[in-house]
């Protein structure tokens, strides 16, 4: 059996090539875990900035009304 060598909590211990493998796969999936969060964790900060920087809602009656003027007055 091939043996590799990893690194854990700063020392390097001699395990088998399979027990290496899931070791970075462990690692990997980790570190992709972490980067998904912190994007999702960016782009809503970035929403709400972006909604909060508009102002007031308005009711959706009220701009159409103000789109399409009334023909009786």
């Amino acid at each position: 059996m091939s043996k590799d060598l990893i690194n854990v909590h700063g020392e390097d211990v001699v395990v088998g090539e399979d027990t290496a493998k899931a070791f970075r796969g462990v690692n990997w999936a980790m570190i992709s875990i972490a980067a998904f969060i912190v994007i999702m964790l960016v782009v809503a900060v970035m929403f709400f900035a972006n909604s909060g920087s508009r102002g007031t809602v308005q009711d959706p009656r009220g701009t159409q009304e103000q789109q399409q003027p009334s023909a009786v007055r």
